[in-house]
């Protein structure tokens, strides 16, 4: 059994079944968001009142708002009326946040270069649903279960900023919240809309209210050609949450979720054929069949209890999921994830000065079945592999902040953790197998260090010092060598995060500005091993000894003009910045080059007219000036492009709603994601590895609410 071998300089401590503190929020409102593109004034549609277990969308804000640390909050009404289909259209407004397109509902998510250099799904960011997670047991994670149209708001935690949930990893937690019958814009919702590349889209969402009861059912059928070939998206998602009041000041609440995915897969492309055809299909995707088909099944409940100071909230779940993936080889495989969380957050007096405190403990594990086969046309052949993954994890954690003054609070706070990886490879295909059984456990603590003075209730200034740690996925640690899959121990990454920041707003100006610096230690590095088809092997991964991740993540919004034409409405700007600059130290083969993947700059400018008849006008332009290196030798980088969007609609006083939202309206031909090699020059300097992004696209849709 290995251990991670750096702890920090303080006592350590076992985590069997330990705990630890935290802080919460205070329950003084911060009322404007200031996280999102436009930043606009809070307006909360329907039902608003929340419960015990789901409270309203103006205190999920007002939660979010008050921590110490770098966060953002997206209200579903910002992209209602857009063709949200991916994350990208529920998150692009988010500064700090990278998020672009792949294929289909595949894209590449990344808040401070989380798992900067992967090339497929997702590692080094916590994504949760309601509160619980959506990541399998070893921290792996993808995007199919998380429906766009079954959303009513998001809560981004940057870094460790994320520690109100118990994550601790670089790149934070998102969490998505699912309304409820109390949360719910309109108590039915019939949604159809589509465009271009044969899409179509049907979306309902019925509830209701009786008594001490309440339920929420919602559903959305996706069906799309896609804008390249071989890239043809069928999804089924399916969400419910019934609510009951077992007695006064205790609640329970119901979740369940079904999400059913068939995505074939297009591949990746030399960076000539990525610019000047970029609808074709990988020549391997097309041979193979490749494809994603997905089943996933989710139960969850949370109990809540007020007591007499603060609330108890307990967590519990159990996902189920089934993949059957063929790509370089058959991937098929089927596991469960489960676990339970306690969580206890409230606000009390000490000494006549006010306490904020978060207690929580999380417990979760999950095993996984994972064979391969040889890809026979998309068609299992000689099967390759036949191992058993499992994971265990046990937290602890807790933050506190103490007001010592009326608008200055110090923040304190820890996570202490235990997280196991354990492989076995039960089949014997591989006739020298470097390792047939490993047990690896990683521990250790992780705290937090923090100021926030609030010199208005609209305005706060703060500044932070974090430990993150990242603990090695199953894809990190199972890796394809030749024709086998071996285990590959690797060391966790670790990480100390220093921030500075405000937000606020001041009349018609509303910003949301942070500056941050991770110093990071044995990072985990992705780099496709493969050169021309054999691009479609997984990348291998390897611990960096020194990196730096540095950046801006901004969002300014100004209210232009104000009655512009003497009836109520509004001429808005805004603009999102993030800079990125993530870098190897001193590395012994990449020096102080950048390490490749993501761009330095992302800009987003948007214009948007709103008039009270419920018209709407809104241009914008995403504006990368130089893209991203596509190997980690820097010898190979993407150009730039800039995209114009606009969207437009209406939404009548009687619940009907219509939009439009075109894309890349001058057809840009550019790359949205790189899957990295080390150096492209051993490719002779065209790599297989770009994702063509999204040319000319329109859509539209018609809501009815009522």
């Amino acid at each position: 059994m290995a251990r991670d071998p750096e702890l920090p300089a303080m006592p350590s401590l076992r985590l069997s079944g330990a705990f630890a503190l935290i802080l919460l929020s205070s329950t003084s409102p911060f009322a404007q968001g200031v996280a999102n593109a436009e930043l606009p004034e809070l307006s909360v549609q329907g039902p608003s009142a929340g419960s015990l277990t789901v409270p309203s969308v103006a205190a999920q804000r007002d939660t979010v708002n008050a921590t110490v640390g770098s966060v953002a909050f997206v209200d579903a009404k910002d992209f209602q009326n857009r063709y949200a289909n991916t994350l990208r259209d529920v998150l692009k407004d988010t500064p700090g946040v990278f998020v672009q397109q792949r294929y289909g509902q595949e894209m590449r998510l990344s808040v401070r270069g989380s798992g900067i250099s992967r090339g497929f799904h997702l590692r080094g960011l916590e994504l949760l649903q309601d509160g619980i997670p959506v990541n399998s047991a070893d921290g792996s994670g993808d995007f199919y279960q998380i429906d766009p149209l079954a959303l009513r708001s998001v809560e981004v935690y940057k870094g460790g900023n994320a520690l109100t949930f118990g994550a601790t990893t670089l790149g934070g937690a998102i969490n998505f919240v699912t309304p409820t019958a109390q949360t719910a814009f309109a108590p039915n919702i019939l949604r159809v809309d589509g465009g271009s590349f044969g899409t179509i889209r049907e979306h309902f969402q019925f509830s209701r209210i009786s008594g001490p009861a309440d339920f929420l059912v919602s559903g959305t059928l996706t069906n799309s050609d896609g804008f390249r070939d071989h890239e043809t998206q069928r999804t089924q998602n399916f969400n419910a949450n019934v609510g009951y009041q077992l007695a006064p000041g205790i609640e329970t609440r119901f979740y369940v979720g079904i999400y059913l995915t068939d995505q074939k897969l297009p591949g990746t492309l030399t960076l000539l054929d990525a610019l000047n055809d970029p609808t074709k299909a990988n020549p391997s995707a097309i041979a193979g069949n490749q494809s994603r088909k997905v089943e996933t099944e989710r139960i969850a409940n949370r109990t809540s209890f007020a007591l007499d100071v603060g609330k108890l909230d307990i967590d519990t779940w159990a996902i189920h999921k089934s993949l059957y993936h063929p790509i370089f080889q058959v991937i098929d495989q089927d596991g469960w994830t489960y676990g339970i969380s306690p969580h206890w957050a409230g606000t009390f007096d000490i000494g006549g000065y006010r306490n904020d405190t978060i207690f929580g403990l999380r417990a979760f594990a999950g095993q996984n079945s994972a064979l391969q086969f040889q890809n026979v046309a998309g068609q299992r052949g000689a099967q390759t592999l036949n191992a058993l993954q499992s994971s265990s994890n046990s937290e602890a954690y807790g933050e506190n902040r103490f007001w010592f003054m009326p608008d200055v609070a110090l923040m304190a706070g820890a996570k202490a953790f235990s997280s196991n990886r354990t492989y076995s490879d039960k089949g014997g295909f591989d006739p020298n197998p470097a390792v047939k059984f490993d047990d690896r456990t990683y521990q250790g603590i992780n705290p937090k260090l923090g100021l926030i003075w609030q010199p208005r209730p609209d305005i706060q200034v703060f500044a932070d010092i974090t430990r993150s740690r990242d603990v090695p996925d199953f894809s990190d640690l199972n890796q394809t060598i030749g024709t086998t899959t071996r285990f590959v121990p690797l060391q966790a990454q670790r990480a100390w995060t220093y921030e500075v920041g405000t937000r606020g707003r001041l009349d018609r100006l509303a910003w949301d500005v942070t500056l941050y610096r991770s110093v990071i230690r044995d990072e985990l590095i992705n780099f496709n091993s493969g050169v021309g088809a054999a691009t479609n092997i997984p990348a291998n991964t390897f611990n960096s000894p020194r990196t730096i991740h540095q950046g801006v993540e901004a969002a300014v919004s100004l209210d232009i003009i104000r009655d512009l034409t003497g009836v109520g409405d509004r001429l808005s700007a805004s603009q999102i910045w993030t800079h990125n600059d993530f870098r190897f130290v001193n590395d012994p083969v990449f020096g102080d080059n950048a390490i490749a993947g993501i761009p330095r700059d992302v800009l987003r400018s948007v214009i948007t007219y709103n008039h009270p008849s419920g018209f709407y006008l809104s241009p914008s332009v995403d504006w990368v000036p130089q893209g991203a290196f596509a190997d980690h030798a820097n010898t190979l980088q993407v150009p730039g492009y800039t995209l114009v969007n606009v969207q437009t609609g209406i939404d009548f006083a009687n619940g009907i709603s219509v939009f439009l939202d075109a894309r890349n309206l001058a057809d840009q031909r550019y790359v949205s994601d790189i899957s990295v090699v080390t150096n492209a020059t051993l490719t002779g300097g065209n790599p297989v590895a770009f994702f063509p992004g999204v040319g000319r696209s329109f859509f539209g849709g018609v809501r009815a609410s009522f």
